[in-house]
């Protein structure tokens, strides 16, 4: 027991955090990113390399009956000594982590074979099952993870859709089925979900894919589950649109912060983890209010190194490719319209936006997402008026026009089918990132965009 206590202990000082987002947590997820990163704690891309597992957000159970399960499934997932930990606000954050550490530092829960202590604001040790989710109680999982529960307790089939005469292996995972793939082969298919929560993923959105061998065959949309939060990245537009005076170098402010957030999300998932830290650290310090001479150095270095990497660009090119005019006949505006090519030409068009917005923070540039020529950037510009306001419908929100009863990220998840179908599976995730819906803005419109 000594040795195991110490172990504990070493473990405790620095603990690796997996970090799940809920709909509408988006200002949570952002203190939590910032905190672990002020503490030099690790974060865990998996449940099977996590100690502390921080849900950040509003409770989804009651909102959405898939989510719940997905949360249960990642907790069981990880391995004890372990601590579940739940925070609401980004106040919240910190004492969270606080108790977690504590928590995991004692030894009492990794052999005491306690159950789950209800929601209270730490959880720890146990089995993650709550009373009737058992074995035998009817929940299943698909083969992305996600499980579902039948009323009756019976086993279901995948929710990955097309499921005619599949089968399913013990533990949920479905048998390959036989299909006609696109040169009318028979080969063998398989029913997979990406979501509802991975590492830099929208969260909530489910996108389920059917595969022969490694290529997308047939891929559509589910959850976010609905919610009544703003949206984090457009409040200042949506404040805009409900008659409020809003500063427009607020707006900009707010837009190069969601724009590095996209591109940090793109860099993780990309395998290039120390610039999408620093894309991160711009973000955080752009909505702490650093002054424009502080940023805009670091985001001119950061545009330089990341637009011009030749590996990023050959690891991405001919990835989800999406012309303007494609964009504009399915109602795509903002930076994935304007930028009008693959990934490599939506992340340089983020870097681009992201750059100008902070020039304008200190009257260095007027030209706008929305300006005639979006991709020439000049320092030859007349500072703007100091109580010039946001107009909404003029200037464009991070993902684009901004329109409360069709949010734009609903036009850019429904895009993602269309894009997914034909790309290898490895692609699947950087098509996602690269498109970056909002979850937020999602989750006000999920009906539409899921074609509910």
């Amino acid at each position: 027991m000594g040795l195991t206590r110490l172990l504990v202990r070493a473990a405790a000082a620095r603990p690796r955090v997996l970090l799940v987002t809920t709909p509408g947590g988006t200002a949570v997820r952002l203190a939590a990113e910032r905190e672990l990163r002020c503490r030099d704690w690790p974060t865990a891309a998996t449940p099977a390399g996590a100690d502390l597992m921080l849900v950040a957000g509003p409770e989804c159970r009651e909102r959405c009956r898939e989510l719940g399960p997905a949360l249960d499934r990642l907790w069981e997932d990880t391995p004890r000594p372990r601590v579940r930990l739940r925070a609401e606000t980004a106040g919240d954050v910190a004492a969270a982590l606080d108790t977690g550490r504590a928590r995991l530092g004692a030894t009492e829960h990794a052999h005491s074979g306690a159950g789950r202590t209800g929601r209270t604001h730490g959880q720890s040790g146990g089995t993650g099952r709550t009373p009737g989710q058992g074995e035998g109680s009817g929940r299943t999982r698909t083969a992305g993870g996600e499980w579902r529960t039948s009323a009756d307790g019976e086993r279901r089939a995948p929710v990955g859709g097309d499921t005619d005469g599949g089968m399913e292996m013990p533990g949920g995972l479905p048998m390959a089925e036989v299909g006609e793939d696109r040169d009318g082969l028979a080969l063998d298919r398989l029913h997979v979900s990406l979501g509802p929560f991975l590492a830099d993923w929208p969260s909530g959105l489910i996108v389920h894919l059917v595969l022969q061998g490694d290529v997308v065959q047939r891929a559509r949309l589910g959850g976010p589950c609905g919610g009544t939060t703003e949206p984090f990245w457009a409040r200042p537009w949506a404040r805009a649109a409900e008659g409020e005076p809003v500063p427009l170098a607020e707006a900009a402010r707010r837009r190069a912060a969601a724009h590095l957030d996209s591109l940090g999300r793109l860099l993780a998932v990309a395998g290039w983890p120390a610039e999408a830290v620093t894309a991160r650290r711009i973000r955080d310090d752009l909505l702490e209010r650093a002054p424009a001479e502080a940023v805009l150095p670091r985001a001119l270095r950061l545009q330089r190194r990341v637009g011009r990497s030749r590996t990023l660009d050959r690891l991405t090119r001919g990835i989800g490719t999406l012309s303007t005019a494609d964009a504009r006949a399915a109602g795509v505006s903002g930076p994935a319209a304007r930028a009008g090519g693959d990934v490599p030409a939506r992340y340089r068009r983020w870097l681009a936006d992201a750059v100008d917005d902070v020039r304008r923070l200190d009257g260095r540039s007027l030209l706008g997402p929305t300006a005639p020529d979006p991709g020439a950037l000049t320092d030859a510009a007349a500072p703007p008026v100091p109580t010039a306001l946001l107009d909404p419908t003029a200037q464009e929100s991070p993902r684009g026009r901004w329109d409360a009863g069709r949010p734009p990220s609903v036009a850019l998840a429904g895009l993602l089918p269309r894009l997914l179908e034909g790309t290898e599976l490895a692609a699947a995730r950087l098509v996602v990132a690269g498109l970056d819906p909002d979850p937020d803005e999602l989750a006000a419109l999920t009906r539409e965009f899921t074609g509910g």
